[in-house]
């Protein structure tokens, strides 16, 4: 499975871009999406994952009531929907995906996820 994040770029603060992960390859496979950001400096986590089978998705406290996570099957493509950004949220935004069926509880783990996107780098600042 290939993935390809986009969407990323200069956004004002109180801004709302969305980001798109498109996967190509074994994209029957796919049992999750996740995404995951690196701001400078600091450690990668986690911010948001869905299970494909059932759309049952899981957020991190730092970001939940101000993204959305969803999932087009047809299109074999996630999306990141952020609301309200903040500059601490200027990070590196990763796209991945599992061909595990994992637990709700496991879908924000980084260690159940087997590919990964390049990355988009969203910058929040005025």
């Amino acid at each position: 499975v290939q993935l390809q994040a986009s969407g990323g770029g200069l956004v004002q603060p109180g801004g709302s871009p969305r980001l798109s992960c498109a996967a190509s390859g074994r994209t029957f496979s796919i049992g999750a999406m996740g995404w995951f950001r690196q701001a400078p400096g600091k450690e990668r986590e986690v911010v948001a994952a869905v299970r494909w089978s059932d759309s049952a998705s899981r957020y991190a406290d730092s970001v939940k009531g101000r993204v959305t996570i969803s999932r087009d099957r047809v299109k074999s493509t996630s999306y990141l929907q952020l609301n309200s950004l903040k500059p601490e949220d200027t990070a590196v935004y990763y796209c991945a995906a599992t061909s595990s069926r994992p637990i709700t509880s496991y879908l924000a783990r980084e260690d159940v996820y087997d590919y990964w996107g390049q990355g988009t780098l969203v910058t929040v600042s005025s």
